[in-house]
């Protein structure tokens, strides 16, 4: 249950004054639904009003507020035209200028012959003072009321500053004091006051510098966040440990003839990670563990011999992909080396026959399967294990929490490896993780060529296209990335179905379509065709991103690469150079690039390492865009910035291991204090856990 001191902030929207139902949705598109996502709406700049000259001191170009008599109203003889009212004070006239202004508001907002406060842009028209649209119009009591440092917030359309302005206010006031769940010592040493007055500072800045991340009052807020969720990664984390998990130890002799299979050795990282994985499954402790590895260095082979651990200890193995294209991939990979090692293997996905699917679950009940590789097909009711050891989740950022939990629970205390090809840069990792165990795959498998990268104008796509042809005629395959357009997949689509009839016309037969829109079906039907070389060029949105694998594609070309943030380039790159042929990817771009566009083309021109470049996306773009957090599952920080806020980041995640070493059930009065933070932050699962004991 939600403590009784935050129902206030939880609201709706819709319940403070001059918001209904229409201003309602587009709150919530701006900010979310209830009042205290308005509230973490922090403004990002400020309009200092203070200046209030006469007005022939009023600079052209300045914000200024003036004290000015209304003289005449110049109503227009056709709407194209501009209305006018013409104002003064003693040193000179100022003309205010209101396109498509309505004759009966303005006169009741402007009455002639009486003063009024105006605030806005000075302009000279024509050797005339004027201000166009005035921000505000207010009589002469409400003078202070314009007269400050005013906060500027992000907006969407349909919502004006002053709504914006207005509604925060509103839920300020309604904001309730609550226990302080900060440690006393720590508030004092940074200088940080309470939380409610923390917020209330944060939205009325007094001038630029207050904007700063480091400021004490934005500090303290970003540090609560990040206490939440540290806070709640810790709470997970302690409740699974203490879960009894089993011993798994294999004798090897699976693994044995597995390698024996492989026309190549491991990677010294491969080797390391197996050892980490096995260390860990050998603990009476469940094992939860993150493998990140670049793209193509080999995560699917470390995941299949620790799930033969799993088969070796008598257990059941499960890997679990997000879309049945990649199942299907990680089981034409695994299963020519589970024949190998003579482990029956099943697949297991939405699209099965009854016929085939009741065999499979059959078999899953038994155990007579020992191990299988499924989409999310593996989390329904009707799937039972008859002992699942290991869990392995790929692309984990794919799946909701819910879904990696559902897979876990098909047993008992089931040892957890979570797979990913994005790399993560550090700070990330301690956001999303905390300290969860990682292992890291940093080398290419041997024989892996670099792949050249160049950067191109687009002015150049004829000749890339020439390029492309030369490229098929010779037998090779290419990906044709069309550009990535925030929001709006009809252009998405448009995109790629122009780029497709152009490039068709001019290799015909030969090109091939995807996108997310097409069935799963023809997806597949043409995935295979450009697998087989039935197809040699396909032309795509980003759904070729992650895990599709085809070693003979060598050139990729990616349309207004400026588009794209680094770790999508990267994965995007890492589709070719997949095989033993030196392969290309052209990142044409529009011009004039801005300056972060150009040192992300510069940084893929750079070098190949995931992890350097994930560093470096989150030094260009922050993280809030890094990875997109919704597709990311990382978590969506409202407050912090984790690139300003690393070492706040390491104070909580400290603070946190604290707290579940002398308090696990949260039970003292810090502990009551700190379950209020976890509701506030909406980390309700955490809490949930707690319940659960």
């Amino acid at each position: 249950m939600r403590p009784q001191s935050l129902i206030p902030l939880f609201a709706q929207t819709t319940s403070l004054p001059g918001i209904g139902p229409r201003l309602g949705k587009l709150f919530e598109k701006l900010a979310g639904p209830l009042l205290v996502d308005l509230l973490w709406r922090l403004p990002f700049a400020v309009i200092d009003r203070r200046h209030a000259p006469e007005i022939a001191q009023a600079q052209a170009g300045e914000i200024a507020t003036l004290t000015v008599t209304v003289d005449e109203h110049h109503v227009p003889r056709s709407p194209r035209q501009p209305y006018r009212v013409t104002c003064s004070d003693h040193t000179g006239r100022i003309t205010l200028t209101f396109f498509n202004g309505r004759e009966d508001y303005l006169k009741k907002l402007l009455p002639v012959g009486e003063q009024r406060i105006v605030s806005g842009k000075v302009e000279l028209y024509q050797g005339e003072v004027q201000m166009t649209h005035p921000d505000h119009v207010v009589p002469l009591e409400q003078r202070d009321q314009v007269l400050r440092v005013e906060p500027v917030y992000g907006l969407t359309t349909g919502l004006t500053q002053k709504a914006v302005q207005k509604a925060i206010a509103s839920a300020l006031e309604r904001a309730p004091e609550l226990p302080e769940w900060q440690d006393p010592a720590f508030l004092a040493r940074n200088r940080w006051a309470g939380w409610r007055s923390s917020l209330i500072q944060a939205h009325a800045p007094g001038e630029e510098t207050d904007l700063a991340p480091d400021h004490p009052a934005r500090a303290r807020l970003a540090f609560d966040e990040l206490l939440a969720s540290q806070l709640a990664v810790a709470l997970v984390r302690h409740h699974n440990r203490t879960i009894a998990g089993h011993v798994t130890q294999g004798d090897g002799r699976l693994r044995a003839k597995a390698l024996e299979a492989l026309p190549f050795a491991l990677t010294g990282s491969q080797r390391t990670a197996l050892g980490e994985i096995a260390s860990d499954m050998a603990k009476p402790e469940r094992m939860v563990r993150l493998l990140q590895g670049d793209v193509g260095s080999g995560k699917t082979l470390v995941a299949f011999l620790a799930m033969l651990i799993g088969v070796e200890a008598g257990a059941q193995a499960a890997l679990m992909a997000p879309t049945e294209l990649l199942a299907r991939q990680h089981h034409a990979t695994i299963a020519p080396l589970a024949e190998a090692a003579g482990v029956r293997l099943a697949l297991l996905t939405g699209r099965d026959g009854q016929k085939q699917k009741r065999k499979t679950l059959q078999g899953l009940a038994d155990g007579s399967i020992p191990l299988v590789i499924g989409t999310h097909a593996l989390v329904q009711e009707d799937v039972e294990f008859a002992d699942l050891g290991l869990a392995v989740v790929d692309e984990q950022h794919r799946f909701g929490v819910h879904q990696r939990m559902a897979l876990s629970s098909k047993g008992h205390a089931v040892d957890l490896l979570v797979m990913t090809a994005t790399p993560i840069p550090r700070t990330l990792m301690l956001a999303a993780y905390g300290d969860l165990d990682v292992s890291k795959l940093t080398e290419k498998p041997a024989g892996r060529q670099p792949i050249d990268t160049r950067a191109l104008p687009l002015e150049r796509i004829g000749e890339v296209a020439d390029g492309v042809g030369r490229q098929i005629a010779s037998g090779a395959r290419v990906y044709w990335v069309c550009p990535l357009i925030e929001e709006s997949e009809e252009i998405d689509l448009a995109n790629v179905e122009e780029r497709f009839e152009l490039l068709k016309v001019r290799f015909p037969g030969k090109v091939g379509l995807l996108h997310g829109r097409l069935k799963s079906a023809e997806r597949e039907a043409t995935m295979s065709a450009f697998a087989e070389g039935r197809l040699s060029l396909l032309v795509a949105t980003t759904v070729v991103e992650v895990g599709v694998d085809v070693p003979a594609a060598t050139v990729m070309v990616i349309e207004h690469a400026e588009r794209f943030g680094l770790a999508q380039l990267h994965q995007l790159r890492g589709r070719v150079g997949r095989g033993s042929v030196r392969s290309t990817c052209l990142l044409l771009y529009a011009q004039p690039l801005g300056e972060t566009a150009r040192a992300r083309l510069a940084i893929m021109r750079e070098t190949e390492d995931g992890f350097r470049i994930a560093e470096e996306d989150l030094r260009l773009r922050g993280a809030g865009e890094l990875l997109g957090t919704r597709q990311s599952g990382l978590p969506d920080m409202r407050l912090a910035d984790l690139a300003a806020h690393a070492e706040l980041l390491q104070a909580a995640r400290d603070d946190a291991r604290l707290v579940i070493d002398r308090d696990p059930d949260l039970e003292s009065p810090r502990g009551a204090a700190l379950r209020a933070l976890l509701y506030l932050f909406r980390r309700d699962d955490a809490v949930r856990t707690l319940r659960a004991g």
